[in-house]
């Protein structure tokens, strides 16, 4: 089937990858078609089910429009990413979040988190449309294409690890309970060697001693900050134990296909295609309250 008119694609910092102890998902992130909304309903009665007087913590991704939770599971905010190194980059094809200048409904996915997400709000030219002569990042569903949206999430971690692969690389034998944080932003995938370059966007240096990602965009809006947890469609049913500070900006930035490309073929997070989300959380018993 093909994908609509505008996916967008959330780069954000924390719906980490297929990881043995960081699990967000299988490599079968696109695999099957879109689903009734009869299914998503079952799956979120399902996650409703399963965290029930659990003990769980308040869940990511959520509507970043709306400011209600009512889950009382406290934990200090991670300082700012810049105090934090920077552990993976990993990214998710539509948006996992919704707000901002992402919020028309993409479509449902088929329980691995295909389709899911909100399109771009914003007007692209035949131009930045036309057809990339190459395959970038190819799954089940084929790759991706101009007009198609990600959410690239930025994983930052206060362990004294290196940079690698899943979110395993942002745990340390020496701390077991680092504290999280993801910065997290969409783009819309353009053709169009001018738009900003993703290889650019994910450049890393040390700075004091910590690894940074030196380009995360700066004027796409003041972030909502907020308590969640780890994404992925692996948490469609049920809760992710991870306390993750979020930061989502609400404005997306054109990126060029061309570079989105060239990074999959070659990252030190050995990324080769978008991941798959996890559905909206909307039960206020799984949200915290914006704000507090």
């Amino acid at each position: 089937m093909k994908k609509p008119f505008v996916n967008t694609i959330l780069i954000s910092c924390l719906s980490l990858c297929a990881a043995p102890v960081f699990s967000e998902g299988s490599g079968a992130d696109h695999a099957g078609a879109e689903v009734p909304d009869a299914v998503i309903a079952e799956q979120r009665r399902t996650l409703a089910e399963n965290t029930l007087f659990a003990g769980f913590g308040p869940q990511a991704p959520r509507d970043i429009d709306r400011a209600g939770g009512s889950n009382r599971v406290r934990f200090g905010t991670a300082p700012d990413y810049r105090e934090m190194n920077l552990c993976n980059i990993h990214f998710h094809e539509s948006a996992e979040h919704r707000g901002g200048e992402f919020t028309t409904y993409v479509g449902n996915g088929d329980g691995h988190g295909y389709g899911s997400g909100y399109a771009y709000s914003g007007a692209l030219s035949a131009a930045e449309l036309a057809p990339f002569d190459q395959e970038v990042g190819a799954t089940a569903h084929g790759g991706l294409e101009p007009g198609d949206t990600i959410e690239v999430h930025y994983v930052f971690t206060t362990a004294r690890v290196d940079p690698g692969p899943t979110l395993g690389s942002c745990l340390s034998d020496a701390i077991g309970n680092p504290q999280l944080r993801v910065e997290a932003q969409v783009y819309v995938l353009v053709n169009d060697d001018a738009a900003l370059d993703f290889t650019r966007l994910t450049r890393l240096e040390k700075k004091n001693g910590l690894t940074q990602a030196i380009n995360i965009p700066s004027d796409t809006g003041r972030p909502v900050e907020y308590a969640g947890s780890t994404t992925g469609p692996g948490y469609n049913e049920k809760g992710s134990p991870f306390q993750v500070t979020w930061s989502v900006r609400p404005k997306v930035a054109k990126v060029s296909i061309q570079s989105v490309a060239k990074w999959l073929a070659y990252n030190p997070f050995d990324e080769d295609h978008a991941h798959g989300v996890r559905n909206l959380v909307i039960n206020p018993d799984l949200l915290s309250e914006i704000g507090r």
